[in-house]
């Protein structure tokens, strides 16, 4: 039998490859550290805030923000703030949450439109629905360019917009 050259093993051979990590590990699954530190962009994006929502003026250089600048803030505010995109966003997000405060989303991220629209419904039947989160589930819909919203939700927003015109 004739030794084969080159870089694959003949047929039938085993290969043994070493596996990393399975998906579904403990290391997926953990939760993120508190952190000691913001970075200096999310620091400047809180003392923007502070001033905004609390009056507070905060000092130069390096600032740790208020337990009551924490509890003002909102998901809706950070989106909307200058220089704060998604990724420090999390960063405040998952520091507030370190510090023992809950920056709660307006909607949850991911998932599909069907779902998004169905827990919307479910919010509305419950009284519980607010405008922001209409707001939101619409811009994601355009964004998305979908053009079907669900019969459901389309009476909610008859209603609504009745409401406000009576």
């Amino acid at each position: 039998m004739a030794k084969r050259r080159g870089r694959r093993p003949a047929r039938g051979a085993a290969v043994r490859r070493e596996r990393g990590p399975a998906v579904g590990s403990v290391q997926a699954k953990r939760a993120p550290a508190p952190m000691k530190r913001l970075s200096v962009r999310a620091q400047n994006v809180l003392k923007e805030l502070a001033v905004e929502l609390t009056g507070e003026q905060p000092p130069k250089g390096n600032w740790s923000p208020s337990r009551e600048l924490l509890r003002a803030l909102t998901a809706e505010r950070l989106a909307t703030a200058r220089n704060c995109g998604p990724h420090t966003v999390r960063e405040i997000v998952d520091w507030a949450q370190g510090c023992g405060v809950t920056i709660k989303p307006v909607i949850r991220s991911g998932g599909s439109l069907s779902e998004m629209w169905a827990e919307l419904i479910t919010n509305a039947s419950t009284g519980a629905l607010t405008s922001a989160e209409i707001v939101s589930a619409l811009q994601r819909s355009i964004r998305r360019k979908s053009v079907r919203i669900p019969i459901a939700f389309q009476v909610i927003l008859v209603k609504i917009l009745l409401s406000s015109f009576e």
